[in-house]
């Protein structure tokens, strides 16, 4: 890791002061996919920082590239914490971001996902899952799909703010779950969505 990839750790717990549960489910290198509310640019930024270290190289948060790539300090950023950046608004036929991501993957890394798409206004009301969960578990069924709930962290960078706050939050990481044959797409989605919530009463 480099020097910028340690101080963005430092920093995110200092504005974020997080703290992690893990419920029933440990820190593991295997392939993941890590499934999150979003209500915050920083979300990703956190929730990558909070994982342990060795967990933390080989996982890659999937981000906006329309919003990463503006101005010269958040492309370091992106490449500091290894991001995958995905291009919401120039989606090819062929080149489809699930492609890119399972492709970016190989064999090797895990991702953050926030499957809402864009970000929650509200953090007590969480969107609907958008399709792309249900397609990576589909074309990859041996990942581990671990739901997080994130509380707290919009707080610390409200919209339209540029300068975070520091507050406290808390990063809840609860136990994996797959897609089950043949289970239909909106079903799957309101299941996963429904893990992510019920960590929000844990």
């Amino acid at each position: 890791m480099t020097l910028t990839s340690h101080a963005i750790v430092l920093l995110a717990k200092l504005f974020s002061g997080f703290t992690v549960r893990w419920v029933d489910c440990q820190p593991d290198t295997c392939q993941r996919i890590y499934f999150a509310n979003h209500t915050s640019h920083l979300d990703a930024v956190v929730l990558w920082s909070s994982l342990p270290r060795e967990l933390r190289s080989v996982t890659r948060p999937v981000a906006a590239k329309d919003y990463w790539t503006g101005g010269w300090l958040k492309p370091h950023l992106a490449k500091s914490f290894n991001a995958l950046l995905v291009d919401r608004k120039e989606i090819k036929v062929h080149k489809s971001p699930i492609d890119i991501m399972l492709q970016q993957m190989g064999d090797v890394y895990s991702l953050i996902m926030f499957p809402e798409g864009g970000r929650s206004a509200n953090e007590d009301e969480m969107g609907k899952f958008k399709s792309g969960l249900f397609y990576m578990a589909k074309k990859r069924p041996d990942l581990e799909l671990v739901p997080v709930y994130i509380d707290n962290v919009n707080r610390i960078l409200p919209r339209g703010e540029v300068l975070p706050v520091p507050l406290l939050s808390c990063i809840t990481i609860g136990p994996p779950i797959f897609l089950e044959a043949g289970e239909p797409k909106n079903d799957f989605l309101a299941r996963a969505r429904s893990a992510v919530l019920r960590l929000k009463e844990k």
